[in-house]
């Protein structure tokens, strides 16, 4: 499986997505930032806590990523099936099952890392940043630190799984598109805030969603034997 994964990777050229990603975190750093210096400017104070802040850096990321995950689904596996370029490697011996499966961990395992070095990357940015700023009246203290960082690692899991709903839409129609669309409507699910109040916050929502996710995976991958990929 492992020989597989590094295949894909080579394959899709995962190293393109990396840089992406660090281009991202450097844009949502930029936009916390700015965000801040110009609340403060007109005495709006969004961040009162560094729990706040970690909590609002954590939302734009987790939406960023989920985003991200449909494209290198749309890339890794919606695609194949659309050229037709899945049948060659249908054609090795390996079994059908275990390459999807492969696939769908790349996806996994890129967007649970992407989330959590994201999360460290803007928060520590957003720590140093505010060391000149002082957004945050408050000092950093270490439970709030390791609070936060539990938080991102236990998000990031969920995120990582939820991520592959859009793959049920996408393998419909073998349509890229319809992917990334419903990617959007489920960053609209998770990712809305009203008065400080998110559906993620409600543990059963991310758990539920996080199943759902692997559900998704789990039955497309069962099924993979009775795709006809010439159709």
């Amino acid at each position: 499986m492992f020989k597989l994964m590094k295949l894909e990777m080579r394959k899709f050229r995962i190293g393109s997505y990396i840089r992406a990603a660090m281009i991202a975190n450097v844009v949502i750093l930029s936009l916390i930032c700015f965000i801040s210096l110009d609340s403060k400017i007109t005495e709006k104070m969004p961040f009162t806590s560094y729990e706040m802040a970690f909590s609002v850096i954590d939302t734009l990321i987790r939406g960023t990523y989920i985003v991200f995950a449909s494209v290198l689904i749309s890339r890794l596996v919606i695609n194949e099936f659309r050229n037709k370029s899945i049948t060659v490697l249908f054609m090795y011996p390996i079994n059908r099952k275990k390459l999807i499966a492969a696939k769908l961990l790349v996806v996994v395992l890129f967007t649970l890392v992407a989330d959590i070095a994201a999360n460290l990357f803007v928060g520590v940015g957003f720590y140093v940043f505010n060391l000149f700023a002082s957004v945050v009246p408050e000092p950093l203290s270490w439970s709030v630190a390791t609070k936060s960082l539990l938080a991102v690692v236990m998000s990031a899991l969920a995120t990582s799984f939820l991520s592959l709903i859009p793959l049920n839409f996408g393998m419909r129609k073998h349509s890229g598109a319809a992917t990334i669309v419903s990617s959007l409507i489920v960053v609209m699910l998770v990712c809305q805030n009203v008065n400080g109040f998110t559906l993620y916050s409600i543990l059963a929502v991310p758990i539920g969603l996080a199943l759902l996710g692997a559900a998704v995976a789990y039955m497309s991958i069962r099924n993979i034997e009775h795709v006809d990929v010439l159709k």
